[in-house]
């Protein structure tokens, strides 16, 4: 099997293509085939098998950083 895509780097931003999430990549676990996200706001983590991620464009990744600071600026902490 091919991938498009190469697997995304930790703590970059991806998008989960089966549920079009975005989520900041926390891990990869190449053993089970789970790249595991996190929501930019924080939040319950989630896996997704690698071949159903892709990179966030520009535009989605300035999204997460954004929503990321905003609830930073509520909260203090994520």
């Amino acid at each position: 099997m091919s991938r498009e895509n190469p697997p995304p780097i930790p703590l970059s931003y991806a998008v989960d293509t089966r549920t079009n999430r975005l989520g900041q990549v926390v891990d990869q676990d190449p053993h089970a085939g789970r790249v595991h996200l996190r929501p930019p706001q924080g939040g319950v983590e989630w896996d997704c098998p690698p071949e159903h991620t892709r990179p966030a464009s520009e535009a989605e990744a300035l999204r997460a950083r954004v929503a990321r600071l905003n609830a930073l600026s509520r909260w203090g902490v994520l």
